[in-house]
């Protein structure tokens, strides 16, 4: 098989390999915090600590699955163990008495546990502080999407950061805060209920770490049809912004409705989206606008969500303003970004046989000759003849697409998912 002669990789300048580290650092915290609102305008110096917690966690977490060669279901369990971690064992929020709520007519709190809350914390935290701020990251820098960020020392130092955010998140809530300013709700969380915490935090661990490659090559399989972006955004929001009224439930916005009522719906709405989300995405056609309409659908969903949250809550004029301010900010740069995919959608993406292999695409060998006969169509390119690999399936619609060189069908290239080999 003939293909063309491999071009010199070009190393990536300093820049080049720190800014998806900044940016992921900026976007966990701000996505997670200050776009929902519970760091407000009046607050924002907080941000300083929450970027070493869930921007350092987010970056750990993404360069362990990455090293590991697994996808977004690893990142999603990391995820929750992270979530565990902050609910149970550092803040502990949902374990003592939520601030605002009479302990003596807590709703949903059975156990020691807030459950309402913490159903509600587990979701929000693994998906909107660290699946999505990855996946965002990951759409602004598509040529670094596959590989770690972090060396061996960038590590070690995210490790540490961590753990000392972690520490003093742990201290200054728990030994200071609390006791001094709600004196009514210090309570000490028993120690068996840290350990059952951090028990489950190794269980999640090691099943993340014991999932497959998801670079092992195999056929992906449509078990869902992916509808459009605009649609995958619209069903997100639809199912995420109920998400957010577990919040007003856990502080008690309507008493009378029985507690297991709206546990078994989030479960149930979350077992949903999973299903849905996991579905789509196996799909060869899934593509990054997909991936930015499902971006953009659950930031809505939070956007609003908190919005409502701070309304309820008596938050002051100028914090409401200031997070609607800083959400069309938000807003206007997703829409940026959206154009920018979309001008890259059609822009061939040349790897090395390497980088196919371990990809899921279908490589495409681009030489001088070669013969390609699908449904009786040829496929030809400008400069001479493509050779491909024959795909499982093919669909040849009646429609031509141009994909730079290569005349093929949009339905054919849809179900055989091509990338172009150096």
């Amino acid at each position: 098989m003939n293909t063309s002669t491999t071009e010199p990789m070009v190393s990536p300048s300093k820049w080049q390999r720190a800014a998806p580290i900044f940016t992921l650092l900026f976007l966990s915290p701000v996505i997670a915090d200050v776009l929902f609102g519970s760091i407000r305008i009046t607050t924002l110096f907080v941000l300083i600590l929450v970027t070493g917690f869930w921007g350092c966690a987010a970056l750990i977490i993404r360069d362990v699955v990455r090293r590991h060669r697994q996808g977004w279901l690893a990142i999603l369990l990391l995820g929750v163990a992270l979530a565990i971690a902050e609910e149970c064992v550092i803040q502990q929020t949902s374990l003592a008495p939520l601030i605002g709520v009479d302990p003596n007519r807590a709703y949903g709190r059975a156990l020691g546990v807030n459950w309402i809350y913490l159903i509600w914390a587990l979701g929000y935290e693994s998906i909107w502080a660290v699946v999505l701020p990855i996946q965002l990251t990951e759409l602004i820098f598509p040529d670094r999407r596959d590989i770690p960020w972090l060396g061996k020392r960038g590590l070690i130092i995210s490790s540490i950061i961590l753990a000392l955010a972690s520490f003093f998140a742990w201290y200054s809530w728990t030994q200071i805060l609390v006791p001094q300013y709600f004196p009514n709700l210090d309570y000490q969380v028993p120690f068996s209920s840290v350990l059952i915490a951090l028990a489950i935090i190794v269980v999640l661990v090691a099943i993340a770490l014991r999932l497959p490659s998801s670079s092992i090559p195999e056929q992906r399989r449509t078990r869902l049809k992916t509808p459009s972006p605009w649609l995958v955004g619209l069903i997100t929001f639809t199912l995420g912004l109920p998400w957010f009224g577990l919040v007003l439930l856990s502080y008690g916005a309507v008493t009378i409705l029985p507690h297991v009522i709206p546990a078994v719906v989030g479960v149930i709405l979350a077992g949903i989206s999973f299903f849905l989300i996991e579905g789509w995405a196996s799909s060869p056609i899934w593509q990054d606008a997909h991936r930015l309409g499902l971006i953009l659908g659950a930031l809505l969903a939070s956007m609003l969500g908190g919005s409502i949250i701070l309304t309820v809550g008596g938050a002051l004029p100028i914090d409401r303003i200031g997070q609607l301010a800083l959400n069309l900010i938000a807003i206007v740069l997703l829409i940026y970004l959206a154009r920018r995919v979309q001008l890259r959608k059609n822009r061939k993406h040349y790897m090395t046989e390497k980088e196919a292999d371990s990809s899921s695409c279908n490589p495409i060998f681009l030489g001088p000759f070669g013969t390609l006969l699908i449904d009786g169509r040829l496929v030809r390119s400008r400069t001479g003849m493509a050779r491909l690999r024959p795909p499982s399936r093919s669909n040849t619609g009646l429609h031509v697409w141009q994909a730079q060189d290569f005349l093929v069908t949009e339905n054919w290239r849809q179900n055989y998912n091509p990338c172009f080999l150096k």
